[in-house]
């Protein structure tokens, strides 16, 4: 089919890669195609307002090294269900998917390109259903998605994650101390546990196996005892203490749109050890800053392959798909095999074999 006019959105949380995917799309659909690009801002709340920008091969130029997007993201704002305050402080919920659709019309588009992770691609394929044309690129740093081996953003976060290790092993070989770091991911352990095993963590806790703080205070002991009275513990925001609960920064509850924020576990692990062990113990949460700044080679190249992938695709018609990485090559697969799933780490993962094949304590006896 021919393409005309395509639109693209970026939702869910911002990351390293977003400006790489917008570039492609716009430079393989106005080079190879002659289409022209408009971006809508700020994910599914332009496709509502009709907020959008008219993206060039000039104007996207200078992007491919910039973190975020310069479309703008929400993890907000599902148009299905939009959540509103009123004077009196109830919430509205209300259905704008009309008033998108709508949007969508009157762009006069033959495609909308939806960039953004399970939350984001279950909503497009709800677009789809209700007959947009949609094509999903897969966009997270938790790599947690169904149906690709890696989604832009993860391995820059991984790397800002490895970094934040190498100097933690410093200090904490400096002063005696053990140290704890942080990291985002939610249910998925993927940066933990990628990052834990790349800087040298002497301890990984991820959610996938809750930790038993025993085990967790044997190997400090031993490493004290063998001459080694640092420790390093790589900790997911998401890990938990067997019997439980995740521990959260904010409840769900109250917030007018979005999911609950995890955070707090290190500290939370860091009293566990303090009582226990007559060691310092510091707790390092690195945050947002996993999502920001300039994407790596990785990203850089994976988010320009999926772009360019997904253009190829709109031509050949191919809707109601997302381009993957099936390494080594950039698939298509349908997206409702995958909409609103997530991929955790399986129990059998060689990479967790790899880890405590090396000594590396995940919370528990090593299987």
């Amino acid at each position: 089919m021919t393409i005309k006019r395509v639109g693209i959105l970026t939702g869910g949380g911002d990351c390293s890669g977003l400006n790489a995917v917008i570039r492609a799309v716009t430079r393989a659909a106005a080079i190879q195609y002659g289409a022209q690009v408009i971006g809508i801002e700020g994910g599914f709340e332009g496709l509502i307002s009709g907020q959008t920008q008219e993206l060039t091969v000039k104007s996207t130029k200078d992007i491919l090294t910039l973190g975020g997007t310069i479309l703008g993201t929400t993890n907000k704002g599902n148009p299905f269900q939009y959540r509103e305050r009123m004077e009196d402080g109830a919430v509205k919920t209300t259905d704008y998917s009309g008033k998108a659709v709508e949007t969508f019309n009157r762009l006069n588009l033959d495609c909308l390109f939806v960039v953004g992770g399970e939350g984001t691609l279950e909503i497009g394929y709800q677009f789809f259903k209700k007959g947009i044309p949609v094509i999903g690129i897969p966009k997270t740093i938790d790599n947690d998605l169904e149906g690709t081996d890696y989604t832009f953003g993860f391995q820059t976060a991984v790397q800002v994650a490895c970094d934040a290790l190498d100097r933690l092993q410093t200090t904490g070989r400096s002063h005696d101390r053990v140290m704890i770091l942080e990291v985002m991911g939610r249910n998925a352990g993927w940066i933990a546990l990628e990052a834990g095993i790349a800087g040298g963590a002497h301890i990984i806790l991820i959610p996938e196996i809750e930790y038993d703080i025993q085990n967790v205070i044997r190997k400090i002991m031993l490493r004290k005892k063998g001459g080694s009275p640092f420790s390093i513990i790589m900790i997911a925001e998401g890990a938990k203490e067997r019997g439980g609960t995740t521990v959260k920064a904010e409840e769900a509850q109250g917030r007018l749109q979005g999911v609950e924020k995890l955070g707090g576990i290190g500290f939370h692990l860091a009293r566990q050890i303090e009582k226990q062990i007559d060691l310092e113990v510091r707790t390092t949460v690195l945050g947002h800053i996993q999502r920001g700044g300039s994407p790596n080679s990785f990203d850089r190249v994976l988010g320009t392959r999926l772009g360019s992938f997904a253009v190829d695709a709109a031509v050949q018609g191919k809707f109601g798909t997302m381009a993957a990485l099936k390494i080594p090559d950039i698939v298509l697969v349908d997206l409702r095999d995958l909409a609103g799933k997530v991929r955790t780490v399986p129990l059998d993962s060689q990479l967790i074999r790899c880890a405590e094949s090396i000594g590396i304590n995940l919370g528990r006896e090593a299987m």
